[in-house]
């Protein structure tokens, strides 16, 4: 006895390949954009890190590091800044602000350039102490 086999309908082969192909497009695109969004809060984290620095050398009375090295020493080296992550060290002033701009990089390319600037602000550490009093 022979077994008949019902007849296949051929007319969905590959249909999944097709749809696959088409929607691919849509799905780099979303990846990429979404790696696009990690890179921009990493550069605008690696920003604040080096202000923070740049800030906290410029308040030290220590020369031995200027605050634009320390700045560039917080951030990775594969990030590139738009000038020194500098600030103006303490000198009479009540405080000094250290402000850093990062440039995203970027993957998709129709974004264009963009940078990202954060400011960091730290009191001199004259301004810490209490006023000293003389006794009688």
């Amino acid at each position: 006895m022979s077994r008949r086999r019902a007849p296949r309908n051929r007319g969905d082969n590959g249909s999944a390949s097709i749809e696959l192909i088409g929607f691919l497009p849509v799905l780099l695109l979303v990846g990429l954009a979404a790696l696009q969004l990690g890179l921009a809060a990493y550069a605008a984290q690696q920003a604040g890190t080096a202000a923070r620095a740049a800030a906290r050398t410029a308040t030290q009375d220590d020369p031995r590091t200027s605050p634009a090295a320390a700045g560039r020493a917080a951030l990775s080296t594969w990030l590139s800044t738009e000038g020194e992550p500098d600030a103006p060290r303490c000198a009479g002033a009540g405080q000094t602000t250290a402000s850093v701009t990062v440039r995203i990089p970027t993957v998709l390319p129709f974004l264009g350039d963009r940078s990202v600037t954060r400011r960091a602000t730290m009191r001199c550490p004259t301004d810490l102490l209490p006023p000293v009093r003389s006794v009688p």
